[in-house]
Order: C-alpha cells, then sequence, then structure tokens
C-alpha cells in the first residue's frame, strides 16, 4: 500500500491531470494527447464563458483554441461523440469498446415497428441529399422513441430517428452548429478496420474492469464507494463494483493508496506509479492558478474533493434562483495545490467583453497584492480563450 500525505495526494491527482507545474500538454496535439489520457471528457451544450469540454481543455491545454476540438472532432475525426460519461467526447480508437450499446440501441429499436422503414428514409436521404439535420426531412410517423442509453428526440420524429440511429452507430455527428447536430452516415467518417472490429471485451465483467480501470486514470484517485464518476457504466451496483475491484487488485493494474487524515482506502492504476513516486520526493512544484470547469474530470466526484481539498463545490445550474449561494454558472478557483474560491463570468458576444459578475474566495484566503495580479492575469488568459477583447467586472 502506498502511504501519501494530503499534500502529496493533492499534487499527485493535479499532476496526473496537467493542473500543476509547467504545462504538459499544448496546442492542437496536446489536445488529442490530454484526451487520450483522460479516455473522455464529458459533453454540456450550455456555453455561458465555454462549453465544458472546451473550459477542460482551457486549463491544462497552453493555448488552447477552441477550434482545435471542432478539428479533431469533425474534420480530423480523431475524436467522436458518444455516450461514455453520460454524453462524452472520446478517441476515434474507442469506437469498438462501446459496441454492447450500439447493440442495446439496435434491440430496444426493434420494440417499435415503424422504426425499421423510418431509419430506410433516412438512410436513403442521406444517400442522396448528404449530411442532415432534424430540420431538414420530415417523416410521417406518429412516433414516440426514448433510449435507455440516450435521450430521446422528444416529439420531433426525425430527430428521435436520427438519435436512434446515431445511438445504434449508423450515424455520427458530421458538426453542429449551435447545439443543432447534423447528421452523416458513420461508413462515411469511421474506418472499415473500425467499423468491423468485434467487441474487445465481450463479458460484463471485462467490459466493466477496462471502463472503471478508466475512470481511475481519469482522475488519478478514487475510492471503492458510490461516485458520480461511475456514471453511466451499466449495471456497475455495489455487488458488481466490489468484484471489479477484487479483479483488478488481483491482477495487479491498480494499487491502494492511504491519505493521512482520511480513513477511507483510495486507488489509483498501478501504469501511474512513477508519478506517485516523484510526488513522494516532496518536489517544489510551479503553481498555476486555473479557472476549472463544472463537470471537469477530476471533479467528477465532488465528496471526494471535498475530503481531499476542503471545497464544497456544487453546480447550482439547476437551483432555483432564490436558493443559489453563488451563481448560476461558477468556476472554481484553483490555485497551485488548493481551490481558494469560485469566480461567475460571462461572454457578452456582443461586444467581445468578458463580464466578472462576481468572485466568492474562500475564508481562509488572503487577498493580497500577488492575489490579485495573478487573478487578473488568469482572466487575461481566460478572456483570450473566449475571444473577449475586453474584461469588465460588475
Amino acid at each position: 500500500m502506498v502511504i501519501l500525505t494530503n499534500l502529496q495526494a493533492r499534487q499527485f491527482i493535479l499532476l496526473k491531470n496537467g493542473l500543476l507545474g509547467e504545462y504538459a500538454f499544448e496546442g492542437k496535439q496536446g489536445t488529442l494527447e490530454f484526451i487520450k489520457q483522460a479516455g473522455c471528457i464529458q459533453f454540456d451544450p450550455i456555453d455561458v464563458c465555454g462549453k465544458n469540454p472546451e473550459l477542460v481543455l482551457q486549463s491544462r491545454v497552453k493555448n488552447f483554441k477552441k477550434k482545435y476540438l471542432d478539428e479533431l472532432l469533425y474534420k480530423d475525426r480523431r475524436l467522436f461523440d458518444y455516450v461514455d460519461k453520460n454524453l462524452s467526447i472520446l478517441p476515434v480508437e474507442d469506437w469498438p469498446y462501446f459496441e454492447r450499446y450500439r447493440q442495446i440501441a439496435k434491440r430496444e429499436a426493434k420494440k417499435y415497428p415503424q422504426m425499421q422503414t423510418l431509419q430506410r428514409q433516412v438512410y436513403s436521404y442521406i444517400e442522396k441529399n448528404g449530411v442532415v439535420c432534424s430540420a431538414d426531412i420530415k417523416l410521417d410517423a406518429d412516433f414516440f422513441w426514448r433510449s435507455t442509453i440516450h435521450w430521446s428526440g422528444g416529439n420531433n420524429v426525425a430527430r428521435s430517428v436520427m438519435e436512434q440511429m446515431y445511438s445504434s452507430g449508423e450515424l455520427v455527428v458530421h458538426h453542429k452548429n449551435g447545439t443543432r447536430k447534423y447528421y452523416d452516415l458513420a461508413e462515411n467518417h469511421i474506418s472499415a478496420e473500425l467499423l468491423g472490429t468485434p467487441e474487445p471485451l465481450p463479458s460484463d465483467l471485462q467490459h466493466r474492469k477496462w471502463r472503471v480501470l478508466r475512470r481511475i486514470g481519469t482522475v488519478g484517485l478514487l475510492w471503492n464507494r458510490p461516485s458520480d464518476a461511475w456514471m453511466s457504466i451499466r449495471g456497475l451496483k455495489a455487488e458488481e463494483r466490489n468484484k471489479v475491484f477484487s479483479e483488478l487488485l488481483k491482477e495487479k493494474a491498480i494499487m491502494e493508496v492511504s491519505i493521512e487524515g482520511l480513513k477511507d482506502i483510495f486507488y489509483c492504476i498501478t501504469e501511474d506509479m512513477p508519478l506517485v513516486e516523484a510526488v513522494l520526493k516532496n518536489p517544489t512544484l510551479k503553481p498555476r492558478c486555473e479557472f476549472i470547469a463544472p463537470l471537469d474530470n477530476f471533479m467528477w466526484d465532488r465528496r471526494l474533493i471535498k475530503a481531499l481539498f476542503g471545497f464544497d463545490y456544487t453546480w447550482e445550474i439547476y437551483t432555483p434562483q432564490e436558493k443559489r449561494q453563488y451563481g448560476y454558472y461558477t468556476l472554481p478557483i484553483l490555485y497551485g495545490e488548493s481551490f481558494i474560491g469560485r469566480i461567475e463570468a460571462i461572454v457578452e458576444r456582443k461586444t467581445s467583453t468578458l463580464v466578472v459578475k462576481n468572485i466568492w474566495y474562500e475564508d481562509r484566503v488572503k487577498q493580497t497584492e500577488k492575489l490579485k495580479n495573478v487573478i487578473n492575469s488568469t482572466l487575461k488568459r481566460f478572456a483570450k480563450f473566449n475571444e473577449c477583447s475586453e474584461i469588465r467586472h460588475v
């Protein structure tokens, strides 16, 4: 068992996530490298000061531009959209590992007698006309579909059918215009080799082990307890989760980690032991100040964040306004090895202005001149990321 101090544990998890010391990732290539390391980043369409995956990347990738993600997804096809931790962005090489979910979607579709006919209509339309969104095609049917692995298209028949074909792997997202998705045939963008690759992990246990190991590697440290970090791993209840952890320990794929002052046992992937050994040497690391995404990978288990960092974060976007303690879309502020507060900032697109509505500092934080300069420097980088030429405090 590895024993870490609280500081060493925080250093490890932050270094693993590229959030401490010199930037480990840079530019478009660094964008791809981080996503491959993380396995996936969670997608959310809300854009107050950047969408969630863009916010994740701007905090880790030096000189990140939003166009890099769009190009990697829809031009270079090095990434694809699919359900992992909810709707996510994944490396295209992982396409075969989600075949079981595509098969589930196909089985579900058979419950609806009209589905096959409607799918043929969509397929024929795309073959003839090319890329399509739900507004481009009208399907004459009284039909409603709800998937257990993906969101439904509501009462829009064309959207429901195309969402089903997307879930079953027949369609991929060609591009997005705002929140509107445009679809094309998967065979036009995913290589025949990947499309023809059978599922690498045919048993449920093998698949769960792969996904749990991947999630531990994404966050850095996790514990064997209920957690949002396990979201969308089908069938991972307590009994199955215990079995997965037992198997991974036997195979020495994960290591037990004890953190001084905390009673729970944590786990890291064995591949990360060189990084653990590096923090055991008590290095002096260059602090950085970053604004962290609400659905950031290393924030997936907020109880863990509270236990390890003493920072209690709630994303209040779904909290009624009168009950909010902070703001609609606040971002945690990370400085060095600690969270020092949270910020609410919005992009005023018409004037290319980043509007800072409020900054709330933790009670223990002294608002020195040095800290003021650090925050101002971080705001300048954040404004540049959002293509804003001005910063206004209100």
